[in-house]
């Protein structure tokens, strides 16, 4: 059946204002794409450019902040939620058709960046030559503070649901599964950072282990570029969570689960999460679970194989530079090998040109090596 074009949105940007206390807000934006537009399929690396660029232009402060000067990013953005699909090598945007973004502030100092950003909004998102119109700013995730998660109502369970890859780095690997101590152990991280509030990691996360029970599970895996370099294994799905009975002897941590629970839509759910992954809502549902286009999830399945190669051949050096070393050729052999151009993937790296053009070239020779 041919596709049928989606109608313009009528929607025009607006004015936002929330309390000046806020710490945590998240914010859905409406893209339109006028024509149809094409895009690589590591294009999240560009949202993550083009959003720091903005706070950049307004805030170098912040910006440097951001790129360099903590631990635990205090912000999330997501991939285009909408109709995208593989088109030979790349992913193609429909003509007349609106996608939803989302970012998220983790601190006050973000937020407030945001609230000023928000009101004078440029009208194009321009994302590797394809300007998409902004068309609509809203809230998404109401404003709140970190004590008002830790002091607000609960239900007896949870449920949370990962609407895109969600993984975990355990033992220098990905580790895609919902253990709740990983879960929670990443949500600890932001309020460690960010709250004001620290808890004693060790203690809370053996808490954890002794006392959140899985109710039940729904999840299934994909792999899936992430970040400048490398592919992600990772899972969609829900999971629902509950407490043992003898949970509640440590009022404070049983307090401290449920506002947990809560941060997740905000700082969203293990690693990459300024890349699109990890992107996670509060309720158990199986509709909200966004698409992968077979294009990434080819791309990714071809770096993780070329590095397993270049690790391979590597294996004498070892160390972390040699993994790291490997992961960089595969990741740019792999997207020269899908038509992208030197250029483009050396600035999406950060890396000189030069650099690049010689990486793909000792790649290309010790991938000959294996034949």
């Amino acid at each position: 059946m041919p596709r049928q074009p989606r109608k313009k949105s009528n929607t025009s940007k607006s004015h936002l204002k929330w309390p000046p206390q806020t710490e945590l807000v998240g914010l859905e934006f409406e893209l339109l794409a006028q024509k149809d537009f094409y895009l690589v399929p590591q294009y999240t690396i560009g949202l993550h450019a083009w959003f720091l660029k903005q706070v950049q232009q307004s805030n170098p402060e912040l910006s440097a902040y951001l790129h360099d000067g903590e631990s635990e990013k205090a912000f999330t953005i997501s991939a285009l939620d909408g109709e995208i699909t593989s088109s030979g090598r790349q992913l193609q945007l429909w003509a007349n058709t609106t996608y939803r973004w989302y970012v998220t502030a983790l601190s006050h100092r973000v937020q407030e960046w945001l609230a000023e950003w928000t009101n004078n909004l440029p009208d194009v998102l321009d994302l590797h030559n394809a300007p998409l119109q902004i068309q609509s700013c809203n809230i998404a995730h109401l404003p709140t503070t970190y004590a008002q998660l830790l002091n607000s109502e609960h239900d007896k369970t949870i449920a949370l649901q990962f609407i895109t890859p969600t993984s975990f780095r355990r033992k220098s690997h990905h580790f895609p599964l919902p253990v709740p101590t990983n879960i929670f152990h990443s949500y600890l991280r932001r309020w460690n950072d960010f709250s004001g509030m620290n808890v004693n990691q060790d203690e809370f996360l053996d808490w954890v282990d002794n006392c959140v029970i899985i109710n039940r599970c729904q999840i299934t895996t994909a792999k899936v570029t992430a970040g400048k370099r490398g592919s992600v294994t990772g899972f969609t799905g829900a999971v629902e969570l509950g407490l043992t009975n003898g949970a509640e002897k440590n009022p404070e941590y049983y307090q401290l689960f449920y506002a947990l629970a809560k941060l997740a839509p905000y700082c969203g759910t293990g690693h990459k999460t300024t890349f699109g992954l990890g992107q996670t809502r509060l309720g158990w549902s199986s509709s909200g679970v966004q698409d992968i286009p077979d294009v990434q999830t080819m791309l990714a399945k071809r770096i993780e194989d070329l590095t397993e190669i270049f690790k391979g051949q590597r294996k004498r050096t070892g160390g972390t530079r040699a993994d790291e070393t490997a992961s960089k050729w595969a990741t740019i052999l792999a997207r020269r090998e899908m038509g992208e151009s030197l250029q483009v993937v050396a600035d999406d790296l950060g890396m000189p040109y030069e650099t690049v053009k010689s990486y793909v070239k000792l790649a290309r020779k010790a991938l000959k090596q294996e034949d």
